[in-house]
């Protein structure tokens, strides 16, 4: 296994083709924010891939190579076909030109129809200044005149994802769609608990310093907010979603029909 990647499937592409790219800053976000819904998509037989844009290695807990180890195995549990990180600095990355490119160079490899990506606004600094670069980058990935090669030089071809969502993380935002994740809520926190260094663990032994992330409350938190969300829908656990462009539906079934 390459030290940058963990890919789930048998050939090393310089174009996968998915239906859904989870884009997060930091190995762990989009499990804390989009996996029940990953996991539906998943099961529904969607193609799905998750891009982290740096190693996490300020994290107060654990180091980049356990970050690396955890986030395998949280893809296994999740069922995702690839992931990929893009090794940006963590807390120093920047929304110029420099990181966009690289980031248009992998929209173009993996060619989403829909990208989930950090908040626009967090506790964290890096989630909001994360949220801008992906939407703006991928925007600019379907500008023809913006050039990128892939892994084996071949110049890529434009393209730019129908939409970009942007999941919910530490600050609460008003969704603009709730996605119903009761079914797979477990898995959910499968690949949640999948993150032994950074979240509330019965067995730890280190003596590692107790983070904001990293007490039980927090987890506690997590299942808070997907009752909450799901109470909004009339079911029992859910994922909500911003988007900055309006959504359309092809027909009133896909709505979730429960009297709240």
């Amino acid at each position: 296994m390459e030290p940058g990647i963990t890919t789930l499937t048998e050939d090393k592409f310089s174009t996968m083709q998915v239906d859904i790219l989870a884009i997060g800053v930091h190995p762990d976000d989009v499990e804390l924010s989009c996996a029940g819904t990953l996991i539906n998509e998943i099961k529904a037989g969607k193609k799905v891939a998750i891009l982290d844009l740096t190693e996490g290695e300020l994290g107060t807990r654990g180091t980049a190579q356990t970050r690396y180890q955890e986030a395998a195995q949280a893809a296994i549990i999740m069922g995702v076909h690839a992931r990929e990180n893009l090794k940006m600095r963590d807390g120093f990355f920047k929304n110029d030109e420099t990181h966009q490119l690289q980031l248009i160079q992998a929209i173009r490899k993996y060619r989403p129809s829909v990208v989930f990506a950090n908040a626009l606004q967090d506790r964290h600094p890096d989630h909001g200044r994360a949220g801008q670069l992906i939407a703006e980058s991928c925007f600019l990935s379907g500008l023809q005149k913006i050039e990128t090669s892939d892994e084996q030089g071949q110049l890529q071809q434009k393209w730019r994802p129908a939409y970009v969502f942007h999941y919910i993380q530490d600050r609460f935002h008003e969704p603009h769609f709730i996605v119903d994740i009761t079914a797979v809520f477990e898995q959910r926190m499968q690949a949640i608990r999948a993150y032994t260094t950074q979240f509330h663990n019965p067995q730890d032994q280190s003596n590692e310093p107790q983070t904001y992330i990293s007490s039980k409350n927090f987890l506690a938190a997590i299942e808070a907010r997907a009752r909450l969300l799901g109470k909004r829908i009339g079911v029992d656990y859910a994922e909500g979603f911003t988007s900055v462009k309006n959504i359309g539906i092809k027909s009133i079934d896909s709505l979730v029909l429960h009297e709240t």
